[in-house]
């Protein structure tokens, strides 16, 4: 048997990570947001969004189980939702984010899995109805498969968690970012375990809905796309004496909920997930 050395190894795997797009890739991918368009936006049109929304996302994801993307959007412009889309991905549509009168501002950021190469997108539709998108080109593959960081057993014994992050001082009427993790596997249906060697069931946050002193900040309808542990930060604005409510469900069932007082102080709610 031919035996191949590390160095070797890792030069072959460079040689293919390294190897650029070409025009039939492009055409190739032209030719599924062609299908993803239709399929989830019918026949409206969408924009460029030039510089009123911009998505961050690494070029090349350290992991392609946790890769984090962030949407920014310029202050003037108010979003009526927002769709997060990861184009190869077996289920392309990550994310679609509703924003309510307690939200300061359409943009979030989030952690997605990523299938294959592919264009991760940001559409927002604007209170008149227009459709605006950005776009990232990511380089990672295997993460909708990849098995889960943390053990099934420790995994279960944390389902539902809720960790709520605030910044250090709190202004009432002036914007905020807080951050929200829900510790759950989200496991994708296309994860192999080695053990009972089947595919482990499907099994992720669907739904979660944030309130700010009664007032909805955002609704997002989350799918297989969305990482484990899922990780949103958004911006609202505090009201006084009010409160932060989260409530998540998922596709078994389960509906986890937190609710935190919007106080000055120190506002982390407790350690990472």
């Amino acid at each position: 048997m031919k035996r191949y050395s590390l160095s070797g190894l890792l030069a072959g795997l460079l040689l293919v990570l390294s190897v650029p797009v070409t025009a039939a890739d492009r055409a190739d991918d032209a030719a599924r947001w062609d299908l993803l368009h239709d399929m989830y936006f019918k026949d409206r049109p969408i924009e460029e969004a030039g510089g009123h929304i911009r998505i961050d996302a690494p070029i090349r994801a350290y992991d392609a189980a946790l890769v984090p993307v962030r949407v920014e959007v310029e202050p003037s412009l108010r979003l009526k939702t927002l769709s997060l889309l990861v184009d190869k991905n077996p289920v392309p549509l990550a994310a679609t984010v509703r924003f309510g009168p307690a939200s300061a501002g359409g943009g979030i950021e989030t952690r997605v899995r990523v299938n294959e190469y592919t264009n991760v997108r940001a559409v927002g539709e604007t209170q008149d109805g227009r459709l605006l998108m950005t776009e990232a080109y990511v380089k990672a593959a295997g993460g909708c498969s990849a098995p889960a960081v943390k053990d099934p057993q420790e995994a279960m014994a944390r389902l539902g968690r809720i960790k709520v992050k605030l910044p250090d001082t709190l202004a009432p009427g002036s914007p905020a970012t807080v951050q929200v993790m829900i510790s759950h596997p989200n496991s994708s249906g296309l994860q192999f375990d080695q053990v009972s060697r089947t595919y482990i069931p499907a099994h992720y946050v669907q739904s979660i809905t944030i309130r700010s002193g009664g007032q909805l900040v955002l609704e997002a309808e989350t799918d297989i796309s969305i990482s484990e542990d899922p990780n949103i930060r958004f911006s609202i604005v505090p009201v006084e004496g009010g409160s932060l409510e989260v409530v998540a469900h998922d596709t078994k069932g389960g509906t986890f909920a937190r609710t935190v007082p919007l106080t000055v102080g120190d506002g982390a709610d407790g350690p990472a997930l």
